[in-house]
Order: C-alpha cells, then sequence, then structure tokens
C-alpha cells in the first residue's frame, strides 16, 4: 500500500507530495514547489521524522511552481530528476519565470536524458508501482502519475477538483487538454482519488458529474 503526504508551498499554492510506500518507506518526491528556507525545512523535516528515504524525484510538467525545489531535493538525496522530454524546453526556461514573477531563481537542476518519463511506463518505489500517464494540453509534455492498485492519481495541473488546467500559457492547448482529461483520466474507475498540483482532492466520479468543463 501507498500513502500520499501534500505539502502547500510557494505563493502560487502548490501542492508538493510525497507518494510513500507504506512497507518500506521508499517514497516519491513529485513536483517539489518549496521556494523558501522555512518550506525547505517543512519538507526535509518531515522526510527525515517518518524516516522516508526518497528514491524518485518527479515533475508532473516543468511550470515554475513546481519545479522550485528539483536541486534541493536531488542534491540532498542524490537523485536524478525525471520528467517529460517535452516539458524541456519549459524546464530550462524557469530561471526567467522566476524574475518575471518575482520568485526566487531556482539553481538549474537538469533532468536526466537517459531517463525521461514516457507514455506507460511503470515506476517502481519499495513494493509499490506507480503508471505514468502522458496527458498533455496544459503543458506540452505533462503526465500524471497513476497507482493502480491503491486508486491514486496524482494529475499535476491537468485536472483539479471542478475546473481543469489553464491553457493560456506557452504550449497550452485546450482542445489537447480536454482530449487527455477524456480519454486518459474518465476512463480510471470512478472512486479513483485525484491529488491535483493545485486546490484539494477530488475523485474522477465527481469530476465526471460536477466539473463544468467537462
Amino acid at each position: 500500500m501507498a500513502t500520499v503526504v501534500r505539502f502547500v508551498f510557494n505563493p502560487f499554492q502548490e501542492n508538493t507530495y510525497l507518494v510513500i510506500d507504506d512497507a518500506t518507506k521508499a517514497c516519491a518526491v513529485i513536483d517539489p514547489g518549496c521556494s523558501s528556507p522555512a518550506e525547505e525545512q517543512e519538507l526535509l523535516s518531515y522526510v527525515e521524522s517518518a524516516g522516508l528515504q526518497p528514491v524518485l524525484l518527479l515533475n508532473t510538467h516543468a511550470h515554475i511552481d513546481h519545479i522550485l525545489g528539483n536541486a534541493l531535493v536531488g542534491k540532498k538525496f542524490g537523485l536524478s530528476l525525471r520528467i517529460h522530454e517535452k516539458e524541456l524546453v519549459i524546464l530550462e526556461a524557469a530561471p526567467q519565470v522566476a524574475v518575471y514573477y518575482g520568485l526566487p531563481v531556482p539553481e538549474p537542476y537538469p533532468a536526466d536524458p537517459e531517463a525521461y518519463l514516457r507514455d506507460g511506463e511503470e515506476l517502481i518505489f519499495g513494493e509499490s508501482r506507480m503508471q505514468v500517464l502522458f496527458t498533455p494540453g496544459h503543458s506540452p509534455g505533462e503526465v500524471c502519475f497513476y497507482l493502480p492498485q491503491e486508486g491514486l492519481l496524482l494529475a499535476g495541473d491537468v485536472l483539479f477538483r471542478e475546473s481543469i488546467g489553464r491553457t493560456d500559457l506557452p504550449g497550452g492547448d485546450h482542445a489537447m487538454l480536454l482530449q487527455s482529461i477524456k480519454e486518459r483520466l474518465l476512463v480510471l474507475p470512478d472512486e479513483t482519488r485525484v491529488f491535483p498540483g493545485h486546490g484539494p482532492e477530488t475523485t474522477i466520479e465527481h469530476e465526471r458529474r460536477m466539473n463544468p468543463f467537462l
């Protein structure tokens, strides 16, 4: 079994997640968005106090609010960054975007070119497994992470509670986003718990019934 722990970081109120394998305490760090020393310490202190072993550093996509803590986590735990190859142009623009929004300029932490995330790939941490779902639209190379045995979906900025990701940023495509949601996410079981990149948890059933964009 796996447990999801959420932290809310930076001025964009971004959700940073730890997905923890209960049996081994191995965990995946997804979208570390910590933007201040206090937020960095909050994340590291939790990992230490819970006895966790981070083994994966993952970005659903590379918008600035989701990648501010990449270098911290990567260097602290000796992890390579894994991201979809189509997000590289977004990742490389992060320093300029940080200046534009008045955020701390993140230390560059490039993705591992030998380990780009691939659609359908299975990620293993401890005794738990996650599937990579390619879901472009909000960003050109965005992915979601799905744990079928636990019925958990880490949805990035693709699907929110009663909303969807914005598509007016560079690389956004509204029609493609709707296609990703309908063909990759709404086909999942109704009871699937959805953990979005911003805001509260939801379920696939709730979004199918109540999301005005769908």
